[in-house]
């Protein structure tokens, strides 16, 4: 627990002095790091049912995102959602990819269409197929007003930070493995996704899944690396012990 945190807990916490009405705690709560709610929320159930609540979320946004109270809805396939789902999606445009969310009202959605495509990636029952979330997200960016190049830049860079920010678990490996194996359907640019996506699919399961993969997977994903992508790095070709793996096709790079 850090420091304000700590301080905030002592002071409110079991003191009766402390008791304070909810709109003071919302007060003071906001002006505290997002990354130390969850920890506030664990102290006390009323502090839980605060952060569950739709003013406690609405005063952060309107306290560290002013101009969020005046910004538009926007057309598309992705809803804009409550104040707890814009105030995150605002955090993720700000801090994941460096937008300046005051000078473009637009940034908002950047966070929007990452938790949409994070959502949907982790669904475990009957996935959506990874071309259709990209074509969802290319219809909600022209919906936006974006060119078909910007479209297909932002997507991509949302496409590799949902990857890089997935927990390595047993989900993600199989997540990845389809991801892998997904026949490619030929669709017209923008709609097809960028090769550093598909790259990073296969980079992910070669280095931080290498070790969870039976010996039929693991011959089924490298066979659809080499048929994507001439010559594969040697780093993905790995050679647990017994295995006879052959060398060709892959660079020393």
């Amino acid at each position: 627990m850090t420091d304000s945190s700590r301080i905030i807990t002592s002071i409110f916490a079991d003191n009766p002095i402390g008791k304070l009405p909810d709109h003071l705690l919302i007060e003071i709560f906001i002006r505290v790091p997002m990354s130390e709610w969850v920890q506030l929320s664990c102290v006390k159930k009323q502090w839980a049912n605060l952060f569950r609540e739709e003013c406690l979320w609405n005063a952060a946004l309107l306290r560290n995102f002013p101009f969020a109270g005046h910004a538009k809805r926007w057309p598309g396939p992705i809803p804009r959602g409550l104040s707890k789902r814009r105030y995150t999606a605002l955090y993720i445009s700000k801090h994941i990819f460096s937008l300046d969310t005051a000078l473009d009202e637009n940034h908002e959605i950047v966070g929007h269409i990452y938790l949409f495509l994070k959502e949907q990636l982790e669904i475990s029952i009957m996935p959506t197929p990874a071309g259709i979330l990209h074509g969802t997200i290319i219809d909600q960016f022209i919906a936006c007003g974006k060119t078909r190049d910007k479209a297909f830049e932002l997507a991509s860079q949302i496409w590799l930070s949902v990857i890089d920010n997935l927990e390595e678990n047993e989900h993600t490996f199989l997540l990845l493995k389809r991801l892998a194996l997904e026949e490619d359907v030929f669709l017209p640019y923008p709609y097809t996704r960028s090769q550093k996506v598909q790259w990073r699919v296969f980079e992910k399961l070669f280095t931080d899944f290498r070790d969870c993969f039976n010996h039929d997977d693991y011959y089924d994903v490298l066979a659809c690396a080499k048929h994507k992508f001439q010559p594969i790095p040697s780093a993905w070709v790995k050679q647990p012990y017994g295995w006879m793996m052959p060398s060709i096709g892959c660079s020393s790079d």
